[in-house]
């Protein structure tokens, strides 16, 4: 990791003073492959805020000097809507031992430095430390390996996943709609990825 980049931990309304850096920052990153997503910071705003106004939510910042490059986000499934809890229900999992891991984003120029890897442990720790989750989870989106708008060459997250521990669960899968580039509103199928939660030390 480069020594200029830090790594903090924000709860609850300490995320407020960061609010528009993080949505220009998810927008920027979630233009690309895979979630070409067309946003906008009206949209973002209200969605981070329910991170700052949910005490036991987390966000991971990576900061270059003052420049917000690195985000990632997780709060309790509970506090979260119910299209996000229903693949846990389907299966038998009580939803009020999952801590959920929202997104991550982070600039290109600050990939590889492990800071992927300080999102994950600081999200995890957090989740240990509250005391009550068993299991942490994510989902992420599903597209056609022969997609033509992927880009040549493009390696996604699976493999780093992998070795975090988490299985992706093909059998808990969501809809969820957002507005894509060239294509308006779209319903998109995400797939969820568990790993069971140590105990804190």
């Amino acid at each position: 990791m480069r020594s200029t980049t830090t790594i903090t931990c924000l709860r609850g309304q300490e995320l407020l003073p960061y609010l528009d850096d993080i949505a220009r920052l998810r927008i920027r990153v979630f233009n690309d492959w895979p979630y070409l997503y067309q946003g906008s910071l009206d949209y973002e705003r209200d969605y981070l805020a329910a991170y700052a106004a949910t005490p036991d939510a987390i966000c991971v910042l990576a900061r270059s000097g003052d420049e917000v490059v690195g985000a990632s986000t997780g709060l309790p499934l509970l506090d979260d809507g119910p299209a996000f809890r229903a693949p846990f229900e389907r299966v038998g999992i009580d939803a009020g031992k999952v801590f959920y891991f929202g997104e991550s984003v982070l600039l290109p120029a600050h990939r590889g430095q492990g800071i992927g890897h300080a999102f994950f442990d600081a999200r995890e720790a957090h989740a240990a430390t509250l005391g009550r989750f068993a299991i942490t989870a994510f989902c992420a989106v599903d597209r056609a390996v022969d997609d033509p708008r992927r880009p040549a060459g493009h390696r996604d997250n699976a493999v780093f996943w992998w070795k975090r521990g988490y299985q992706r669960q093909p059998d808990m899968t969501m809809q969820l709609r957002w507005d894509e580039l060239g294509q308006g509103s779209v319903v998109h199928p995400l797939t969820f990825w568990t790993r069971p939660l140590e105990s804190a030390a």
